[in-house]
């Protein structure tokens, strides 16, 4: 289910929920979280992540309007998977110029190479990631790409019973960074719970 203004606290709300809510999207973040090779990290993000989001861009930026708000909501609601969906934030971790430099131009197409894979050999099926629209044409160059994506996995009833099934890894097979992982059980029951709504 998508935010509305009604779930956004004001700031002086919100600081008081603030330590709590934040605890609690830590934990929930590092059962999200996937680490794919060296450079790669993918948080799947959920009702809780987005809203955290959106609070600490009202917070910082000082956003009091309901506009204000709405324009944020409008950006990040995207993000929230609806049942049948998988949605992530695609973090490129790189530290220095130098990997800057490296990496950003070799990496171009990076968002459309993540596949979820779920069972083994002949019945495993695979879920290509498409890019989240509103964002792809901010972040997307022919030439460079950026260094945070937003992608989707849209599943059908037969692919969400075969995560249910498992195993289930995640892997890129982009030609300059091929890497793949297993998803724990606490981050696949995280996942199902979004497939299932």
């Amino acid at each position: 289910m998508k935010l509305s203004l009604s779930d956004i606290a004001d700031l002086r709300a919100y600081e008081r929920e603030r330590e709590a809510f934040r605890s609690h999207v830590i934990a929930v973040k590092k059962r999200r979280r996937v680490h794919l090779g060296t450079i790669l990290t993918l948080v799947f993000e959920n009702r809780d992540t987005v809203r955290f989001q959106i609070q600490e861009m009202a917070r910082v930026e000082k956003l009091i309007t309901d506009e204000a708000i709405q324009g944020e909501l409008d950006t990040y609601n995207p993000l929230i998977p609806a049942p049948g969906q998988l949605s992530a934030t695609v973090f490129l971790e790189l530290t220095s110029d130098e990997q800057l430099r490296e990496w950003l131009p070799k990496l171009v197409g990076i968002e459309r190479s993540l596949l979820l894979r779920a069972g083994d050999g002949d019945d495993a099926v695979q879920v290509r990631a498409t890019t989240e629209e509103a964002h792809a044409a901010q972040l997307t160059r022919e030439e460079i790409t950026a260094s945070v994506h937003y992608v989707r996995w849209d599943l059908t009833p037969a692919e969400v019973a075969a995560v249910d099934a498992g195993p289930v890894r995640l892997v890129v097979d982009h030609p300059a960074y091929r890497e793949e992982a297993e998803l724990s059980p606490t981050t696949v029951a995280e996942l199902l719970a979004d497939l299932h709504g």
